[in-house]
């Protein structure tokens, strides 16, 4: 088989709060939302955020499910999505002065020299921040 015409899509989470979501990836982490799309008869909403068009960038799908009170048990399966920015210092104070939750401070990781940092979104999923010049 000839995979060399696959490429990467888009990654779904689930989120509770479809505004604070699209509130976090839009205003605090730069992306644009891309589409969205009601689908009554089955009581929810997919919205795409992304960097770029979905024609030429991996993006990521947000599923609501408008019944869903409580929030998701996110697992021990799923790890991050991970962002490339150029000053993670700055980036880091920027967020936490918006209000996003630093979980993981600017520095080097464990065993390596690359700089990286963790924040984590409204429902919990953590993103890691890697310093790329």
């Amino acid at each position: 088989m000839d995979t060399s015409t696959f490429r990467m899509l888009h990654a779904m989470i689930r989120v509770r709060d479809l505004e604070a979501s699209l509130d976090f990836y839009t205003r605090l982490l730069g992306m644009r939302e891309l589409r969205r799309k009601d689908y009554p008869g089955g009581r929810f909403t997919l919205a795409f955020v992304g960097y770029g068009d979905e024609a030429d960038h991996t993006v990521v799908e947000l599923t609501h499910n408008w019944d869903r009170d409580a929030p998701y048990d996110l697992g021990d399966g799923f790890g991050h999505m991970a962002i490339g920015v150029p000053d993670i210092h700055a980036v880091c104070d920027g967020l936490r002065a918006a209000g996003a939750t630093i979980t993981r401070e600017p520095g080097p990781m464990k065993h390596g020299t690359t700089v990286i940092a963790f924040i984590q979104d409204p429902d919990g999923y953590k993103i890691e921040l890697i310093e790329r010049a």
